[in-house]
């Protein structure tokens, strides 16, 4: 469209510029890693916040 390159060769040549990655040294998608150690931090608080209440209301 409008004398472009089809998407898939533009995100191809994108990636061919890239440096090889290190094994055990990357994580492929910035947002995605963001995501996960927001919501694994999320759900570590909430069970410490849930074990404190109950603990204060059953002892």
């Amino acid at each position: 469209m409008f004398h472009r390159k089809p998407i898939e060769e533009r995100i191809a040549e994108r990636q061919a510029k890239l440096p090889p990655l290190k094994e055990g040294k990357h994580f492929e998608h910035g947002p995605a890693k963001f995501l996960f150690i927001a919501m694994l931090s999320a759900v570590a608080l909430m069970h410490f916040v849930g074990l404190a209440v109950v603990m204060h209301f059953y002892s």
